[in-house]
């Protein structure tokens, strides 16, 4: 198993684009998309991280599906609105997992026979033995490796992804060259990020 992002899907591109004029406006516009509203978005979407003047992106949801290691979701969960929305249950899947299947390519082989070994043990203790069976429990979530993939629905915005591709389009991790790219093939989301100058 590999990183991959699916089933994506963006909302309130339109609605953001007419947004990015209220604070010249007196009453709200929300006419047909014009030329000037598209300007004036890419623009302000150009503008620096933190200046304030491409608030309206974060109106631009962005929904989807992602299976990543355990490495990448490590780093992934420190940005503040990338929000879960449901994710793939070590609690309630982790024996039904094939182990193997479930690992990115680099995973050490002698790792995943480990774990699978503990779940096969696991799965030897008898119903009655309660306090074994969590014992051995914890001991499986406690050995999996860090390329163990998982999968979860998010939903995150514009404005999130793009302070996300700024810091990690040039990452040690090929996973997040990979997420840097999907960012890439979104509705406009180059035109508020790349200057031509």
């Amino acid at each position: 198993m590999n990183f991959k992002i699916e089933n994506t899907n963006v909302y309130g591109l339109n609605f953001s684009l007419k947004a990015s004029g209220n604070p010249m406006r007196t009453k709200f516009d929300r006419e047909e998309i014009t030329e000037k509203d598209v300007n004036r978005s890419i623009k302000l979407g150009q503008a620096l991280p933190g200046t304030g003047h491409d608030n309206f992106l974060k109106g631009i949801i962005v929904q989807f599906d992602i299976t990543a290691p355990l490495y990448w979701w490590k780093q992934a969960q420190r940005y503040h609105w990338f929000d879960f929305v449901s994710s793939q249950s070590t609690m309630h899947c982790l024996l039904k997992f094939k182990v193997g299947e479930q690992c990115v390519d680099d995973t050490d082989p002698r790792v995943i026979n480990v774990v699978q070994e503990l779940v096969d043990d696991y799965n030897k203790i008898p119903e009655e033995e309660a306090d074994k069976r969590k014992a051995k429990w914890r001991n499986i979530v406690a050995s999996l490796p860090c390329g163990f993939c998982l999968g979860a629905t998010m939903t995150t915005n514009y404005q999130q992804l793009k302070t996300m591709y700024y810091q990690r389009k040039t990452h040690k991790l090929v996973e997040w060259h990979q997420f840097c790219d999907w960012c890439e093939t979104l509705p406009m989301f180059l035109d508020f990020i790349k200057s031509e100058n």
